[in-house]
Parts: structure tokens; C-alpha cells; sequence
């Protein structure tokens, strides 16, 4: 709930700032990390202009397992996707669009998307991010019947 969270802020700032920002997750395992970045030329949040330094940091870097030892960005080995007929998360935990990137606009709209995060004792999560209303939804995996149960919306 907490990473929905962070994403909910990113997405305020968007409103408050009137500029596009993003949240970047990059990192499996106890590498995860978020990091917030605010557009710098008014073409939205992209990576290039991250790596330019066009786009720039408003916060400093959170490490995952800091605040949450034992929590990261992952997924369990063959683990279904959240939606029937979507893609299972695989190897690729963070998905937002083409990149890892959570870009949210002025107009509170966002880039869709999904994050898997395993914690202790083998849970898994997932939060998907819904671009048109930049709402956010938390499900947990129950490895019992298999499927996805929604834990919170926002």
C-alpha cells in the first residue's frame, strides 16, 4: 500500500506542480528503488531527458528494502497475470509502457501499468496503475486457488 502511495503523490505533484512527473522503479529484489523526476522542457518525463539531465530528481532515491526488508520488485516463477488473458510479469516485474517509468500528466491522467513485488515469506502483489484515471489498485497472489484478490483501491 505504501508503493500505491508513492505513486498517488507522484501523480499530486503532476496536479500541483501543472508539470508532468514521474515515478521511476528500477531494480529487483533488495535493489528496488524509486525515484521521483519532474519534466524540464514541457515533452512529458522521458527517459533520454532523465539521463540529459533535462528531466530532473525532486527527491532523493527510496530504497525498497530500507523501509521494508524482505520486499522487492519481483515476481514467483510462473506466476499468472493479474488480468485473464494478459501477460504474465515473467521476468519483468516493473511495466509501465515500454520502460519503467510511471509518468503522470498535469490533468492527473497516467501511464498504465502494472509492479509485482515479493515480500517475506513468499507473498506476492501487484499494483496496477490505470492510465486514464491514474488510480491504482493492490492485489495479492493466492497461491492456493490461484488467483489474484484485490486488497485495495484508491
Amino acid at each position: 500500500r505504501d508503493l500505491a502511495s508513492s505513486l498517488q503523490r507522484a501523480r499530486m505533484t503532476a496536479i500541483v506542480r501543472n508539470r508532468s512527473t514521474a515515478l521511476r522503479l528500477t531494480g529487483v529484489g533488495a535493489d528496488s528503488q524509486l525515484e521521483l523526476f519532474v519534466d524540464g522542457n514541457g515533452n512529458g518525463v522521458l527517459t533520454r531527458d532523465i539521463r540529459d539531465g533535462i528531466d530532473t530528481a525532486i527527491a532523493p532515491v527510496q530504497r525498497v528494502a530500507e523501509r521494508f526488508p524482505g520486499v522487492g520488485f519481483g515476481a514467483l516463477p510462473g506466476l499468472p497475470a493479474v488480468d485473464q488473458g494478459g501477460t504474465p510479469p515473467g521476468d519483468d516485474p516493473v511495466r509501465f509502457g515500454a520502460g519503467s517509468l510511471a509518468v503522470f500528466t498535469p490533468s492527473g491522467t497516467a501511464s498504465s501499468g502494472s509492479l509485482h513485488l515479493r515480500g517475506r515469506g513468499g507473498a506476492q502483489f501487484a499494483i496496477r496503475l490505470f492510465g486514464e484515471t491514474g488510480k491504482t489498485r493492490v492485489l495479492r497472489f493466492q497461491p492456493g486457488p490461484g488467483q489474484w484478490v484485490p486488497i485495495s483501491g484508491r
